[in-house]
Formats: structure tokens, sequence, C-alpha cells
């Protein structure tokens, strides 16, 4: 494809994404109103808030989507997604997925018109990751979030990795798998990374392969077990984002 048609291409979607997102937060904010007084977990209004999301990747007609692996039942327990980040449609593919997670992010993300709006309205957690008394914050907001029936969302490798190797684990979601002995969820996402290049506004055509692998369930762990337990998830999700099995 030829930089001008590319160049069309992606000022439709940006002009079709911001209209999506400044129509979706009225809407968000009325159900949000209308269900927050017997929907203490808000996965309604975030369910609508996230389901957006499936909206802004069908609005792309340069990115083809595979979703692989079974997908959580909605009756089963909550659990932690962890997802390895590659560029910034990871955020839309992984929000496009059938079922509700509230999202740990950046306060910077938090903090933006409408969509920053929108996400402290549903109970996405916002967090200063320089900020031991942020993080902390931040952790307990996750656990109450569990204590209500709704999954996590962490990218536990902090920021985009700018290479084809993945950055060091951190070690948080896991521990917080461990503290509320719930399982972890690893997704791998592969195919995003020159779906749209860091500091570029252009979107380049992308096959792009979500992989949803078996839970993992932590019961009987400790805090002993936090960094055995990071290394494993992060070897199953590197070993299927390159195409291995789960």
């Amino acid at each position: 494809m030829t930089r001008t048609g590319r160049l069309l291409i992606s000022a439709y979607v940006w002009v079709a994404w911001t209209a999506v997102v400044v129509v979706w937060t009225p809407l968000v904010f009325a159900t949000f109103l209308l269900t927050f007084w017997w929907d203490p977990g808000r996965r309604i209004s975030g369910r609508l808030f996230h389901s957006g999301s499936s909206i802004l990747v069908f609005l792309n007609p340069l990115w083809r989507v595979s979703i692989v692996g079974r997908r959580p039942e909605a009756s089963e327990h909550p659990f932690v997604a962890v997802s390895n980040h590659e560029s910034l449609a990871d955020v839309m593919l992984v929000g496009s997925l059938p079922w509700e997670m509230k999202w740990l992010s950046k306060r910077s993300i938090a903090r933006l018109p409408f969509v920053g709006w929108m996400m402290t309205l549903i109970g996405d957690i916002a967090v200063k990751r320089r900020d031991p008394e942020s993080r902390q914050r931040a952790f307990e907001a996750m656990k109450d979030r569990i204590a209500h029936g709704v999954s996590i969302m962490i990218y536990p490798e902090g920021t985009r990795s700018r290479t084809a190797e993945l950055l060091p684990f951190r070690n948080g979601a896991f521990r917080l798998a461990i503290e509320t002995q719930i399982p972890i969820l690893p997704l791998a996402i592969s195919g995003t990374r020159d779906s749209i290049r860091s500091g570029s506004l252009l979107f380049n055509p992308a096959d792009v392969t979500i992989r949803i692998l078996e839970p993992i369930e932590v019961t009987g762990l400790g805090g002993g077990d936090v960094e055995t337990l990071r290394d494993r998830v992060q070897s199953l999700i590197d070993n299927a984002r390159k195409g291995g099995s789960s």
C-alpha cells in the first residue's frame, strides 16, 4: 500500500475513532447512572465502555484479528489477565474481548478527555508508576474490584516493548493473584508491533492473533512463589506469541 493510501485510511480511522469516543461518553455516563446503585462492580457500564473497542477495531480496515483459545464464561470466578504489550493497538484489541475486566493504566491515560473520564467512571484503576504510595493505592483498588467479583487486566511489562523481545515482567499482577487466590489468565498478542509505530499516527496493515491461554491456578501458593509464577507465565506468553502451543 502506498503512503498516500495509508495517510487517507489513517485520517479516516482517527476521525471515526474520535466520533465513536465522543458519542460513547454520554452513553457510558447514562448507563452508569442507571446501574451503579445495584451494580457495585460497575460491570454493565464497564462492559459498555470496553465494548466500544470492538467498534474501533472494526472501523480499521487495515487490521485483521483472530482470537484463539477458550473464552472465559461470564459465570466463572474473576481472574487476573496479563498480556504482553507491543503497540497502542493492544489496548483496543484486548478491550474488544467479550468479557469485563478493570484495567490498570498509567495516570496520564486516565486524565485524557472522554476516554479517561469513562475509565474513571467505570472503575478502571490509574497508577503513577514511580510513586510507591500510588502503586499501593492501586493494588488495594484492584483487590476491591476482585472482591466485587470483577476481573483485572494488567500489562506486566509496565510499558510497550520497543524490540521483538519481552521486557521483564513485574511482580504486581502475580502478587495480586496469590494474595486474592484467583487464577492468572495469560494472553499472548502477536502481529501488532508495526500496526501503529511509536511516535506515528499512521496505521499499517496487520494480521493480529490474540491467544487466550489456559488459566493458571494459584491455590495454595504464597508470597515466596511470586517470582516462580511470574517467570512461568512470562515463558508461556513468550512461547505462545511466537506461535508455540500454550
